[in-house]
């Protein structure tokens, strides 16, 4: 039997207010917050904090605050807005600094026509992806992020309902255990135990936002996840210990007798990952490949309308006109060979743009499955240095300028990919809420434009005042950048590592087994597939007694924005000074690992008080 067609919160016969004046100027100045406080913690500790659900919080906040009212199509605009200035800040940590470290010289100029140029292509390039990954594959990719911001803003506008209080008991939870651990730390965030000897750890990262990102994902993709984890840290890593002796091997400095767990993820485990990552957006992008040919025929009709919307189609379905998908990659790839800054050829500029559609089409997959904060963006970037080095290497290119283009490819990719990334999930929340996409698309590139401009000077500034590379700023994966690009050009890499994960892709495919979960679990530290996998586990038990897990989902979704909007007060408060940066948790593993539990628990409760399917 044939399912009911979807229907969003707001029909697409319902006209409200989206678009706005006050909406516009609040995503700008909430953009430019995230961007600039992003861009600092993020080359402190390798990592951002979600925009979407805390601008989604503070719109309604301070919209009620001066405007004594708000709609809805207008906070999800303005978290649109502002999760641009997060994309754009994790996509200058990951690569930009790795500049700096190889002395190669780049301009605040420069930093702003690659953010600008990419930004605008990752967001044009999410225009075929929606048709796919939003509306046909509805029910299948969860989108974590984009279903919690949804679920909160429907929780909002839905004062009088349960569900509004089930989802603001789940962010007061995750605000405050959040704070406990990651601001005053009275809890460890971090708990390990020793399960098997050598090196057979089993992790837990006890963050609300990972539970409720399990329970929104599901038990089957994060039991994926898991298996995919317990490959890497429980297969892996002890056969390198075992077998890899005192070898020093590359990009290790060290014997392998020296290296810690953490140690041999991050030299060598990542490596696998990023293989089969690799083999997941292939086999991902075959799937894609129809709506994409598809997609370019209905482009060039576009353009010979004259870029003109189709009067039939209805609001809610209603982007951006393709023709200008085309356009737009034209143009990108004629600036990004043309201008000088850039110093590109023309074998690399067609390299960027192919690796730039690749692995848009695999992060906008990727984040529908397991999200944005879970998204392994580094092992794509990995990826992409590994292959245009490598090309690099095999054409004879191996002087300091071509190293110089590797990056700036890599550079490229990593904002459009951060860009395509962060659409899919507004775009999601948009599609449940019954926003107009091309309003949603429009907007986020005005909002690539202020964090695109200061992006530089925020980071020679930084570099002038801390040093990138520091101990103040690490800036840990634009460090591993720098170094396998070297170690490429060099003719120094662990290939075996990367071939040994796409072995394992392969052998997933051939038993007709999700790729990319099982890759993502494999790539990112254990820690983070095991507490996901708690919250996958819980929504099995709840659904085992309870049909449908709507309740459990509002729960969830409140959790994530707890600990999001909670995430970025510690950032500003650690910034400011106002709470120290690396304090001694107070409690021990265990009283820890108890409270997590606790934690886990609340949520299954709450996810119980579901009693009939909504």
């Amino acid at each position: 039997m044939e399912e009911p067609a979807f229907k969003p919160y707001i029909s697409p016969e319902q006209s409200t207010k989206e678009f706005t004046l006050r909406a516009t100027i609040l995503g700008v100045i909430l953009g430019f917050i995230f961007a600039v406080g992003n861009a600092y913690l993020g080359l402190k500790v390798g990592m951002t904090i979600s925009a979407s659900i805390p601008a989604a919080v503070f719109s309604m906040t301070i919209m009620k605050l001066f405007f004594k009212d708000g709609f809805i199509l207008e906070h999800n605009l303005v978290q649109t807005m502002a999760s641009v200035g997060e994309a754009v800040a994790a996509s200058v940590i990951f690569v930009f600094p790795a500049f700096f470290f190889l002395g190669l010289t780049v301009s605040s100029f420069e930093i702003f026509l690659l953010i600008l140029i990419g930004g605008i292509t990752g967001i044009l390039l999410m225009i075929p992806m929606r048709r796919y990954i939003i509306i046909k594959e509805h029910g299948k990719l969860s989108f974590p992020e984009g279903t919690a911001c949804a679920q909160i803003l429907q929780a909002g506008e839905e004062k009088e309902h349960d569900g509004a209080l089930l989802a603001g008991a789940g962010i007061a939870i995750g605000a405050v255990f959040k704070f406990f651990v990651s601001g005053i730390r009275l809890f460890q965030e971090n708990i390990k135990f020793e399960i098997f000897k050598p090196n057979g750890l089993l992790s837990f990262e006890a963050t609300p936002s990972l539970i409720g990102v399990g329970y929104i994902i599901g038990p089957r993709i994060a039991g994926f996840m898991f298996a995919g984890g317990l490959m890497g840290w429980w297969v892996l890593i002890p056969l390198i210990t075992i077998f890899g002796g005192n070898k020093i091997i590359y990009p290790a400095d060290v014997g392998i007798n020296m290296l810690s767990p953490d140690g041999i993820w991050s030299n060598y485990i990542r490596y696998v990952g990023a293989g089969t990552v690799a083999v997941g957006g292939v086999f991902s992008l075959v799937k894609i490949a129809p709506i994409a040919v598809r997609t370019l025929c209905e482009g060039f009709r576009d353009i010979l309308k004259g870029l003109k919307h189709d009067a039939a189609i209805v609001r809610t379905d209603r982007d951006i006109p393709i023709g200008f998908l085309l356009l737009g990659s034209i143009v990108s790839m004629f600036l990004i060979w043309a201008i000088p800054q850039f110093g590109m050829n023309v074998t690399a500029t067609v390299l960027t743009v192919l690796l730039s559609f690749f692995f848009a089409g695999v992060v906008s997959i990727t984040v529908g499955l397991v999200g944005s904060s879970t998204n392994p963006t580094s092992g794509m970037l990995i990826t992409s240095l590994l292959i245009s080095c490598t090309l690099f290497f095999l054409l004879g290119w191996t002087e300091k300028i071509y190293l110089s283009m590797s990056l700036t490819i890599v550079a490229f990719i990593s904002v459009a990919i951060c860009l395509a990334s962060a659409t899919s999930q507004d775009l999601k929340t948009g599609f449940l809420l019954g926003a107009t996409p091309a309003k949603l698309q429009l907007a986020e590139m005005i909002a690539l434009i202020l964090p695109a401009l200061i992006m530089g000077s925020v980071l020679n500034l930084l570099n002038g005042v801390y040093g990138l590379g520091s101990s103040d700023l690490p800036a840990p994966q634009a460090t591993l950048l720098s170094i396998i690009a070297k170690g490429i050009l060099k003719g120094e890499l662990p290939y075996i590592f990367v071939m040994i994960g796409v072995f394992l892709g392969l052998i997933l495919a051939f038993l007709k087994l999700p790729i990319l979960p099982f890759a993502i679990g494999l790539y990112l530290p254990i820690d983070l597939s095991t507490t996901i996998m708690v919250g996958g586990s819980i929504r099995a038990i709840t659904e085992h007694f309870k049909r449908s897990s709507h309740k459990g989902i509002l729960a969830a979704s409140g959790l994530v924005a707890g600990d999001a909007c909670m995430g970025v007060l510690i950032a500003l408060f650690t910034i400011t000074n106002l709470l120290p940066e690396n304090p001694v948790a107070v409690f021990s593993q265990w009283t820890s690992l108890a409270a997590f539990g606790f934690i886990a628990v609340l949520l299954g409760l709450m996810a119980m008080q579901d009693n009939k399917t909504p």
